[in-house]
């Protein structure tokens, strides 16, 4: 089934492609802030929870292997109103994300306690984007 042209296409995870991309756009050296927009399941896939509730674990669990890497939560906002974008493109949640660099943000992700607990992720959203950014300078 094919996306109406007019209608989003939805993302939750990284494909193969994203991450070949990340390596080639992305500086190695630095920190790089991900932004990302959020956008909640009613009800989480598992079903026994909503989808910012599924979420809200996902975020507990990852606060560790976050700081374990160096990264850090820059900010985090509720999203009320998609004022440039696609018709019906809405988000519930915006934060940004620092990194000291690339390539911890690829080591957290790959992880053996990582992927124990991106499961509450990939339950919790319908839709995301994961946006990698730097600071310009001052």
């Amino acid at each position: 089934m094919s996306t109406p042209a007019h209608e989003p296409r939805r993302a939750i995870d990284p494909t193969r492609e994203s991450f070949k991309a990340l390596f080639e756009r992305a500086p190695a050296q630095g920190p790089v802030q991900m932004l990302n927009l959020l956008a909640f399941r009613d009800t989480a896939e598992d079903g026994s929870r909503t989808g910012r509730q599924a979420y809200a674990e996902y975020s507990k669990a990852v606060e560790p292997l976050l700081a374990a890497v160096g990264g850090r939560v820059l900010w985090v906002a509720d999203a009320h109103h998609a004022f440039i974008a696609p018709p019906g493109e809405t988000w519930d949640e915006v934060l940004l994300v620092e990194y000291p660099s690339r390539d911890a943000f690829v080591a957290m992700m790959q992880s053996p306690a990582y992927q124990a607990i991106v499961h509450h992720r990939s339950a919790a959203l319908r839709d995301a984007r994961l946006i990698v950014t730097t600071r310009h300078p001052a």
